[in-house]
């Protein structure tokens, strides 16, 4: 009996040193507080509608940990979400190709985004924060200049399935966004080149000593980040049933909160894909409060720009702490 005891109060300790566990009990809170103050917050629609929602803003998140883990950071995912998704939906619209083999151009094509990215950045040597706010400014330019702001419409019917479809209880976006985070947990964990992306935001310098290829790593992180940025776009194209100049317009600061909160460091070096995926649910459920509080939704971007900033000083303290 006692030994079963002492398991158990390891059992929790664990728990408690668990390096997720802070974001975890976070939203553990707040969904407990949703579920008291709103009664429809727990049903299973409104749940299917958070998750689904949240899955658009986690994949993009999935990317930008890659980049914050290497010290960077990338302001250009929404707008090479959006220009993907539309150059995407035009090929679905204007040419015979199968839906998802313009899916997969599209995706191609933010890969290739994010590569541009990359090289500005590793071989250049520019800030990653000047690129990117550029280039991304660029991108959404060439959205508006391509669309002249009208939406893409006659999306072939058979392409619903990726944005609105189920397998099981689980719709489709977030199976997707499951089974991306899988491989990327694998990637960090198992591979030299997740190694390498934590070597390098830890010491850049000392990784060039030992013969890490820094300039290969970045820019292979920025094309993931834009490739996951375009994949993001396109199915929420499926989800939308059209092409809309407006994609990924509002999914760069969550999208660096939820890797920020979610235990990611600005500073790099430090970063999780499960906190992430937590971090992402989090900002969803968040949201989906804001709603069912109807909270003024001029108030949402207050509240949302208040977490962007506690995140931030969380961060800043944990750099304290390890300091």
């Amino acid at each position: 009996m006692e030994l079963k005891r002492h398991s158990n109060l390891t059992k929790v300790k664990e728990l408690l040193h668990f390096k997720e566990s802070g974001i975890l009990l976070a939203l553990i809170i707040m969904s407990a507080l949703l579920s008291i103050t709103t009664p429809n917050f727990l049903n299973q629609y409104n749940l299917g509608i958070v998750v689904r929602q949240a899955s658009f803003v986690a994949l993009v998140a999935l990317g930008q940990t890659l980049v914050l883990i290497t010290g960077g950071i990338d302001l250009s995912v929404g707008s090479i979400a959006g220009l993907s998704s539309i150059l995407g939906a035009i090929l679905m619209t204007s040419t015979p190709l199968n839906p998802y083999l313009c899916t997969l151009l599209a995706v191609l094509c933010g890969m290739f985004f994010g590569i541009i990215n990359g090289v500005f950045i590793a071989k250049i040597g520019l800030n990653p924060f000047i690129v990117t706010l550029a280039t991304g400014e660029a991108f959404a330019g060439l959205i508006l200049v391509i669309t002249k702001g009208y939406p893409v419409l006659g999306i072939p019917t058979s392409f619903k399935y990726l944005g609105q479809g189920m397998i099981g209880p689980v719709p489709v976006p977030v199976v997707i966004l499951l089974i991306i985070s899988l491989i990327l947990i694998y990637i960090l964990k198992n591979t030299p080149f997740g190694r390498y992306i934590y070597s390098i935001g830890g010491n850049e310098s000392a990784s060039k000593l030992v013969g890490i290829k820094v300039d290969k790593i970045k820019i292979s992180v920025y094309a993931i980040a834009g490739a996951l940025a375009a994949l993001a776009g396109i199915i929420f194209v499926s989800r939308a049933n059209a092409g809309q100049a407006t994609i990924g317009a509002s999914w760069l600061m969550p999208s660096v909160t939820a890797a920020i909160i979610g235990g990611t460091s600005l500073s790099g070096g430090e970063g999780t894909i499960l906190g992430t995926l937590i971090g992402a649910i989090l900002m969803g459920v968040l949201s989906n409060g804001i709603v069912l509080l109807n909270v003024s939704s001029y108030l949402e971007r207050v509240i949302i720009g208040l977490v962007v900033l506690v995140a931030v000083i969380i961060d800043l303290v944990r750099k304290r702490n390890r300091s």
